[in-house]
């Protein structure tokens, strides 16, 4: 049997995308996604997992390399 439209939206009125959702770190209060490292300060429930001093030199020196060879 045919479906008329206000049914079929009735339908797809769940089909709506919810927003991330976000918790703050323990220690330094940023937001990040939950269940993950948090990329500010690389901790995960308080404790440290990532190294981010040596991530980010890496960056920085990847990047400055990227704009020398530009100009």
């Amino acid at each position: 049997m045919r479906h008329t439209r206000a049914h079929t939206a009735n339908r797809r009125s769940h089909h709506a995308l919810k927003g991330a959702r976000l918790s703050k770190c323990v220690k330094c209060e940023a937001l990040h996604l939950r269940h993950q490292v948090c990329t500010a300060c690389g901790t995960y429930r308080g404790k440290p997992v990532l190294k981010l001093v040596k991530t980010m030199a890496k960056t920085e020196k990847r990047v400055g390399a990227k704009s020398k060879a530009v100009k």
